[in-house]
């Protein structure tokens, strides 16, 4: 099943962030000078992404009216994760900062929920179809930035 327009156009933009993040991580980015805001830019944009990815696995619970606590408890995951990356601050002189490895693991924990979530038939069809790519986009960026 192809995946809507809409949420093609709209998730593809929503990677604009994290690639301008990493940008200007390297100081590649036109405007931003400091290499700072860059990591700065993919932590915060980085864990709201995490978050709000959760509230969709929450949504597709509710949406199936599921009764059981599995897939709700699942579904806060990556909302706990994104929160912990903003506990660890980046620490001048010592590379990239550790929520950028914080934020990377969750995306990759948050495939392997979105699987759960297919196998119990919860979501759209097309979902994996969009969230794969994006999610190579996200890790991508978070390891430029991490490369930074």
């Amino acid at each position: 099943m192809s995946v809507p327009l809409p949420a093609l156009l709209l998730g593809v933009a929503g990677l604009l962030p994290f690639v301008a993040g990493a940008l200007a991580a390297h100081g590649m980015m036109p405007g931003i000078s400091n290499p700072i805001t860059g990591l700065l830019i993919l932590q915060t944009y980085g864990a709201a992404i995490l978050a709000f990815m959760g509230g969709c696995l929450w949504g597709f619970a509710a949406e199936a009216r599921r009764r059981d606590w599995q897939p709700y408890v699942y579904s806060v995951i990556p909302a706990l994760w994104a929160a912990s990356a903003t506990l660890f601050p980046g620490i001048p002189g010592f590379g990239a900062p550790p929520a950028l490895a914080t934020l990377a693991s969750g995306f990759v924990v948050l495939l392997a929920v979105d699987l759960l979530f297919r196998g119990w038939g919860l979501g759209p069809r097309w979902w994996l179809s969009l969230r794969l790519p994006l999610s190579a986009g996200v890790l991508v960026c978070l390891g430029a930035g991490l490369a930074a």
